[in-house]
C-alpha cells in the first residue's frame, strides 16, 4: 500500500501555515519592517486591540522559538497523514478556531484569578505553540478513537496505536517543558484543552 507520508494534495495548508510564520519572522526580526510588540497577546490591551488574539500566534521570540514551532507543524502533519487525513482545509480551519478558543480559555482563567484571588495577570504572550499543543490534544484523542468529521466535514481519521504512543510521549514531554521559565504554561495547557474540546464537537 502506498505511504501517506509523501507529498499529498492536502499539503498546501501546512506549507501556507509555515510560510506565514516565516514571513512574519522576516518582517519583524530580520528586516524589522514591523515592531512585533504590536502583535503580542497582552491581556490589558485585548479589549481595545482584539486583533492581537490572532496576530500573537504569528510572532516568535527568536529563531529557536520559530524553528521549534515549524517542527511542530511538520510533526503534526506527519501524524495527520498517518491517521489518514482527508481534508484540504482542516489545518487552517483548526488554527483559526483554536486561536479564538485558546483566548476564551485564558480569558476565563484570568477572570477567575481576578474575581476570587484579586490577582491580575500582566504579561505578553506570543508564538504558535498553543496551536501545536491543541493539535496534539486533538491527535491524541483521534489516535485512540478515530474522528470521521470535523465541523460537519469529513476528515476520516482512523485510530492508530503507534501514533497514540508517540502522541502520549510528546504530550508528556511538552507538559514537562511547559514549566521551563519563560515558557507559557497556561498557553500550552489552554491549547491542549482546546484541541480536546474540538475533538469532541
Amino acid at each position: 500500500m502506498p505511504s501517506k507520508n509523501f507529498i499529498s494534495k492536502y499539503d498546501w495548508q501546512y506549507i501556507v501555515s509555515g510560510f506565514f510564520l516565516i514571513s512574519v519572522f522576516i518582517f519583524t526580526d530580520l528586516i524589522r519592517v514591523f515592531d512585533k510588540e504590536f502583535f503580542y497577546y497582552v491581556p490589558r490591551l485585548i479589549s481595545d486591540q482584539p486583533y492581537r488574539i490572532f496576530t500573537s500566534i504569528l510572532v516568535h521570540a527568536d529563531l529557536n522559538h520559530l524553528l521549534s514551532n515549524l517542527g511542530g507543524i511538520i510533526i503534526t502533519r506527519y501524524f495527520l497523514m498517518r491517521l489518514g487525513m482527508e481534508s484540504r482545509f482542516f489545518y487552517l480551519k483548526f488554527i483559526l478556531i483554536c486561536s479564538f478558543l485558546n483566548f476564551l480559555i485564558i480569558w476565563a482563567y484570568e477572570k477567575i484569578l481576578l474575581y476570587f484571588f484579586n490577582v491580575y495577570q500582566n504579561y505578553a504572550a506570543l508564538g504558535f505553540s498553543g496551536i501545536i499543543y491543541a493539535l496534539f490534544g486533538f491527535l491524541l484523542l483521534s489516535s485512540f478513537y478515530g474522528k470521521n468529521y470535523f465541523l460537519g466535514k469529513r476528515i476520516n481519521l482512523t485510530s492508530n496505536f503507534e501514533i497514540q504512543k508517540m502522541s502520549k510521549t510528546i504530550c508528556l514531554i511538552g507538559l514537562i517543558f511547559s514549566f521551563v521559565p519563560g515558557v507559557s504554561l497556561m498557553g500550552h495547557i489552554s491549547g491542549f484543552i482546546s484541541g480536546c474540546f474540538l475533538f469532541l464537537i
